[in-house]
């Protein structure tokens, strides 16, 4: 039976540890110089319905170091973008590629894709869930704190995708977070309800101190997400008091790390003396992105 990667809830605590693992021995052996082909005449079709960095780079360049290759799709280029639904846009792609990255605006695309295609799909970003991010969020972690469980995590502005992967997760990884965003703008509930039946600890508050007060790790995002740039200003002032400063990381603990997923907009979500500070390692959460999609790669396809 073939195996997707559409929620971070598809794989399991154990399958998490294995991944986090071959993702650090990648790594390592990236850094000597050793790119062993297991991936030799595998090909990645990767859709994008929303524009990308991170995600088109680390997988066109993991399936290069596996020996694969990687085809870009634009769906203006594509049926897609003339009508053809997806569940045919699936069966035809099972016949060509050997697995599936998407991108895209609706969540309800990346399942639709994943019921009708007969080969791997892999949600690169959705408008739910931003599986693949939080898979380089818990490998930057475990490298920086040695740990995972028990790890106070501070989410502090807009309770986006991202920050519902991050409350899925706690189901598979013993992690502690705690939400301060604005009251319109929170991560979903019903996320929130799952991670806490399976016992997961999620605290959801308006106070960016009380969320950060001894956090291990202090994460943010954009507080604008694709989609929603008209919104711009008003969100600006908004999210104004949930800026990850100097001021507000005296409250974590003295040894917290920060993150963000990129792309930041500094002097709005994050100062300039924050992101380039020795407490953050968002360049290092930048680059596992990497690491962790090819082990992803490897475990569906090898």
């Amino acid at each position: 039976m073939k195996k997707d990667f559409v929620s971070i809830l598809d794989i399991s605590r154990d399958e998490l540890g294995e991944l986090i693992a071959t993702s650090r021995r990648l790594k390592e052996e990236r850094r000597v110089g050793v790119f062993p082909p297991h991936l030799s005449q595998k090909t990645l079709g990767m859709i994008f319905e929303k524009s990308s960095t991170r995600t088109r780079i680390s997988f066109e360049v993991g399936m290069y170091e596996l020996g694969g290759h990687a085809l870009f799709l634009n769906p203006k280029d594509m049926q897609l973008g003339r009508g053809e639904a997806i569940r045919d846009t699936a069966r035809v792609m099972s016949r060509f590629v050997s697995a599936i990255m998407i991108r895209a605006n609706s969540h309800q695309s990346v399942t639709e894709l994943a019921v009708h295609a007969d080969i791997p799909v892999i949600n690169g970003l959705s408008d739910c869930e931003h599986p693949c991010q939080i898979l380089a969020d818990i490998m930057t972690i475990v490298e920086h704190l040695h740990r995972i469980e028990k790890v106070t995590v501070a989410w502090v502005g807009d309770g986006n995708n991202v920050c519902n992967s991050l409350i899925l997760s706690t189901i598979l990884t013993g992690m502690e977070v705690r939400i301060a965003c604005p009251p319109q703008y929170k991560p979903s509930l019903e996320y929130i309800e799952q991670a806490r039946s399976e016992g997961a600890i999620i605290e959801l508050g308006e106070d960016p101190i009380a969320a950060v007060q001894n956090a291990d790790v202090v994460m943010t995002d954009t507080w604008v997400s694709m989609g929603h740039e008209e919104e711009t200003k008003e969100r600006e002032k908004i999210f104004a008091p949930y800026q990850v400063n100097m001021d507000l990381l005296s409250h974590a603990k003295p040894g917290a790390i920060v993150m963000h997923c990129l792309p930041a907009h500094r002097g709005s979500e994050i100062t300039d003396e924050v992101i380039d500070s020795s407490r953050s390692v968002v360049w290092d959460q930048a680059e596992n992105r990497l690491h962790v999609q090819k082990a992803l790669l490897l475990r569906l396809l090898a």
